[in-house]
């Protein structure tokens, strides 16, 4: 197999969380562990044109679980960008999509600089970022003018159990050796949410209740994905969740966004999706 990767050394403070997280993802079976369905639900409102024949990249790529997807989209060229050492698995994954026209780069995405892409997204690594900002500003720096860009993050508002139960485990389980955390954490700590999810998506009677919408979207899936989301959960050492407030300021607040494209969309009542498109003439 050959190698598309490109390793550019830096000295980040955000090593440790990119050391946990590729531990995580090194540590899966081969390929995806996200359907494309999932995928295209993250993704929304971009959608197959925003891809196709487009220049691509993702700014915290993991083991290209969302990358290896994109080919079904026939983008003209994808990179992935990843501090940690997951982009060991993100190479083989992408080289068993058969799709050739990619490049994996292991950096610091905070500082990662490019000649632009027609799309730029980070999907679930802004809110583990030491400066959640600074990974915003390196999605715009790399999004080239009239291009687009498409964030998600952990939101503050819908997240009060994860906050305020599961949050504090974290501190502790983020320093245990990680098949302690995925095995003697994760685990056990995830069976009750696995058959609360199954019960309360099956009627809307339990709207109310927390983490209603995000368990009607888990719940079509096995228990290693629970597992999976509870262990990526557990295993950082930096969390923050993102107020609705706070992402409206990046989004106004940077002269370079065409603010008539901006969209901020609250996700399975727990995260926020958002982006739009680069002024043209910078």
């Amino acid at each position: 197999m050959s190698s598309n990767v490109q390793t550019i050394h830096s000295h980040s403070i955000d090593a440790k969380t990119a050391e946990a997280f590729a531990t995580s993802w090194n540590n899966l079976p081969e390929g995806s562990v996200y359907t494309f369905e999932q995928v295209k639900d993250w993704f929304s409102p971009i959608a197959k044109e925003d891809i196709e024949e487009k220049t691509v990249l993702e700014l915290g790529c993991g083991n290209g679980s969302l990358l290896t997807h994109l080919p079904k989209w026939r983008p003209q060229f994808v990179e992935g960008v990843d501090l940690g050492e997951s982009i060991v698995s993100c190479n083989k994954n992408m080289h068993q999509t058969g799709f050739q026209s990619f490049k994996i780069t292991q950096a610091d995405m905070i500082d990662f600089e490019s000649d632009g892409f027609d799309l730029v997204y980070s999907i679930g690594v802004l809110h583990h970022l030491q400066k959640p900002f600074a990974g915003f500003r390196s999605v715009l720096k790399n999004t080239k003018p009239g291009g687009k860009f498409h964030c998600w993050v952990y939101a503050r508002e819908g997240n009060k159990v994860i906050i305020y139960l599961v949050d504090p485990i974290r501190k502790i389980a983020s320093k245990l050796p990680w098949w302690v955390t995925k095995y003697m954490v994760a685990m056990p700590l995830v069976i009750p949410f696995y058959f609360y999810a199954k019960i309360v998506s099956r009627s809307k009677a339990f709207a109310k209740l927390p983490l209603y919408e995000y368990s009607r979207w888990i719940s079509t899936r096995e228990f290693s994905f629970f597992r999976h989301v509870a262990f990526d959960q557990l295993v950082t050492p930096q969390t923050a969740y993102i107020s609705k407030e706070t992402v409206e300021k990046w989004l106004s607040e940077s002269d370079e966004i065409d603010e008539a494209s901006t969209y901020l969309i609250f996700r399975n009542g727990n995260s926020w999706k958002f982006g739009g498109m680069k002024k043209e003439n910078l």
